[in-house]
């Protein structure tokens, strides 16, 4: 049986259905870190299922031989008859996956090492403008608007503003900056970086533009999360308005961002976590659903 069909079908349905079943659905405000797993989850998926789509639909054909040979068969990999160089068909079916795996491995690279640029620069001018704070482990910066964010990556920085310093209370002040560190701690920034390399390869895709959306989001709210296991919500909330009006440098995570909205309800309204069974559901289709296209490629028991 060709399997190009159904792991065309699939990449569809995770490409279009899936995200729109996930922005439906109520709980992964309640679970923001397994919500992030659950979305690049579904971009390995549909890279699993387009790579290897690409590949059966460049070859065709039944995989019956036995022993390596029909085990690579069996698994998708035509690599030509009786041992013989591949010919010009089997270089092709095999090239295509490996170029899309490759071109988001680079997608993914310049990333990162764009944002790392980004931040390094910003990181050269705090550093000579402001000044570091040991009791913060912060570097504050003379600016008359409340504002804080990080810099993530090597040399991370946390930077907060004079005015935040001397607006916020104690309590407000360590709130943000258990927000700031966790994303740092957290290398969030990879996963950012992540779902910024899939959206690039495939801008038009539901799944690409609302994975890369509500990825920024969910993070924030994981860092709100560790905030609120030390800090009251109100702390949070106050700090979060106080800063509403900040600007974000490009590349850092800050507490007033253009989120503050949707978490700020969030960290005033009741705080329900997902039912195990729930959390426990998610957590296994994070971990099978990249295997299904695998599966369908190369199914049990076929020699």
């Amino acid at each position: 049986m060709n399997a190009a069909p159904v792991l065309v079908g699939y990449t569809v349905g995770v490409g279009f259905v899936a995200p729109r079943l996930l922005l439906r659905a109520s709980w992964p405000y309640r679970a923001p870190g397994l919500a992030v797993a659950v979305w690049h989850t579904l971009m390995l998926s549909f890279s699993i299922g387009g790579a290897l789509a690409a590949y059966h639909l460049a070859m065709p054909a039944e995989h019956l031989h036995a022993g390596l040979i029909g085990l690579l068969y069996s698994c998708g990999m035509h690599v030509g008859a009786g041992g013989s160089d591949p010919d010009t068909a089997d270089r092709l079916a095999v090239a295509l996956p490996v170029t899309i795996g490759i071109a988001l491995l680079l997608a993914f690279a310049f990333h990162v090492v764009r944002a790392r640029r980004v931040r390094t620069r910003h990181r050269e001018a705090v550093d000579l403008v402001g000044r570091h704070s040991a009791r913060l482990c912060a570097t504050v910066l003379p600016y008359d608007i409340p504002a804080a964010y990080c810099l993530p990556g090597r040399r991370a920085r946390i930077v907060i503003s004079d005015t935040a310093v001397r607006r916020l209370t104690p309590e407000q002040l360590d709130a943000v900056l258990e927000h700031e560190q966790s994303h740092i701690a957290g290398r969030h920034h990879l996963a950012l970086a992540a779902a910024e390399a899939f959206h690039s390869m495939f801008r038009l895709l539901p799944l690409a533009r609302h994975a890369r959306e509500q990825t920024a989001i969910l993070l924030e709210m994981v860092a709100d999360d560790r905030a609120l296991r030390r800090h009251s919500g109100e702390a949070l909330a106050t700090a979060m308005y106080e800063m509403a009006a900040a600007r974000t440098p490009k590349g850092a995570f800050a507490v007033g961002s253009h989120t503050v909205l949707i978490r700020l309800k969030r960290v005033l309204g009741p705080r329900r976590a997902p039912h195990p069974a729930l959390r426990s559901s998610m957590a296994a289709m994070a971990v099978a659903v990249p295997l299904l296209p695998l599966l369908v490629s190369c199914p049990p028991g076929v020699g």
